[in-house]
């Protein structure tokens, strides 16, 4: 049986890693070196289009134990990730050139791995091909057409990436380093405090400023352009991601009315990115509003914010929880494709397709872990077909099956869930060895 992954962002390097440890060889058939999408700016694999935090790191969160899981799976992400991680607080952000890089560097290398440089048009498999399509949310021309043509169901959001600013121009006479709580260093975040009068100044020129396209898209609520944000009402962005929660501000010794944080972008910390600011206002509005903020009124912007197409499939109606389609068990997907939403569960869906496709050309069971593990948790999430209005979905505590009875306390409770959810795992991968 040959072994094709199409794509070599983050699920796509997940699935060709699995299948060559496994001991097959595949195919790993990237566009890159001949065209990109309008998002990616380098030739490397798994490139961070938008944020290059991974978020949390503790396994008490919903993304710290979606990483655990994968670990225990065999991820190549995760280590890589860890080994070139920059300063973030309790998150896990990494250096994102030399995190691609390594990633391209161990793909490129690993014996079991033939690398193609090639723009795939026809989603067709042959007889004796197992194919994973881990294109991205990207996917189009003759590719997505031939997609549409065998799923039918093809649906399309808008995603927004954030600006990335130098660190010498940042003001430091108003900016100031502190995570949230308290937690990690000073230097993980810089925080740009607004009293009243400033906040509603940058809100009314944020609201009104010129968006790059002037009619409305269906965007991921987990990724909303501030702009849009600001326009549900004055006071969002500040119990969004100008919240001041959590900070106080030295040179007054209060909480500021609403607060911007910066997050370290390289592992130099010459660059920081505006955390929460999607947006996909034109170039010069941005350059404009954004001055607006205390301690960027001189910023250099070296990235601007920018919008990009999102596509993904009606995945409960198409898939299986193994991410294989229904009606072609040979041809899996994988990938923000799938409706899956974030770096890592990108990565996590690649994971378990290469898996899967693994025991597929084997003539085995699907793998999926049980739900009460976040990986299984949206294995399910994805593929049950009770699901009418499918929106993406990232790594959360409310997808997992509640624990009886209720434990009351918040963190005791993710602590119960994360222990409840390694065991779990522990034991399947443990079954599947026996």
């Amino acid at each position: 049986m040959k072994f094709k992954v199409i794509g070599a962002g983050l699920a796509g390097t997940e699935a060709a890693w699995q299948i060559a440890n496994a001991g097959y060889k595949v195919d790993l058939y990237e566009m890159k070196g001949i065209k990109r999408t309008p998002a990616h700016k380098t030739d490397l694999f798994a490139e961070l289009v938008c944020s290059n935090s991974l978020k949390a790191s503790r396994l008490e969160s919903a993304a710290g134990l979606l990483k655990e899981e994968m670990t225990m799976l065999g991820s190549l992400t995760v280590p890589t990730a860890k080994t070139y991680a920059v300063a973030a607080g309790g998150a896990l952000a990494v250096d994102r050139e030399l995190f691609a890089k390594a990633v391209t560097d161990k793909i490129k290398s690993h014996k079991n791995i033939n690398v193609i440089t090639q723009v795939v048009e026809s989603l067709e498999a042959e007889n004796d091909e197992i194919v994973i399509v881990a294109t991205g949310p990207l996917t189009d021309g003759a590719l997505a057409e031939s997609i549409s043509n065998i799923t039918g169901d093809y649906l399309s959001f808008y995603d927004a990436a954030a600006p990335i600013v130098t660190a010498d121009s940042i003001d430091m006479t108003k900016a100031f380093g502190a995570s949230r709580y308290g937690r990690g260093g000073e230097s993980d975040y810089l925080n740009c405090p607004f009293n009243k009068a400033e906040y509603e100044s940058f809100i009314s020129e944020l609201v009104n400023a010129e968006g790059a396209v002037v009619h409305d898209f269906d965007v991921y609520e987990g990724c909303m352009p501030i702009e849009k944000l600001a326009k549900r009402g004055t006071d969002a962005p500040r119990f969004g991601p100008m919240k001041p929660v959590g900070l106080i501000n030295p040179a007054t010794n209060h909480r500021p009315w609403a607060c911007v944080q910066l997050r370290r972008e390289n592992s130099k910390g010459t660059m920081y990115n505006l955390v929460g600011f999607q947006t996909n206002l034109k170039f010069g509005e941005q350059k404009r509003v954004f001055s607006m903020i205390p301690g960027l009124e001189n910023a250099e912007f070296v990235r601007y914010g920018v919008m990009h197409r999102n596509s993904f499939l009606n995945s409960p109606r198409l898939l299986n929880s193994d991410f294989s389609l229904r009606q072609n068990p040979n041809i899996f997907f994988a990938g923000q494709i799938t409706g899956v939403e974030g770096y890592m569960e990108s990565a996590a869906s690649g994971i378990i397709a290469g898996i899967n496709a693994v025991r597929q050309a084997e003539g085995k069971a699907p793998f999926v872990p049980e739900n009460v593990t976040m990986t299984g948790a949206l294995c399910e999430y994805i593929s049950d077909s009770t699901v009418t209005d499918f929106q993406p979905m990232g790594a959360n505590f409310g997808v997992l099956p509640a624990i009886e009875p209720k434990i009351k306390d918040k963190k005791e409770r993710y602590k119960a869930l994360a222990e409840r959810a390694i065991a779990s795992l522990k034991n399947s991968l443990g079954n599947q060895k026996g």
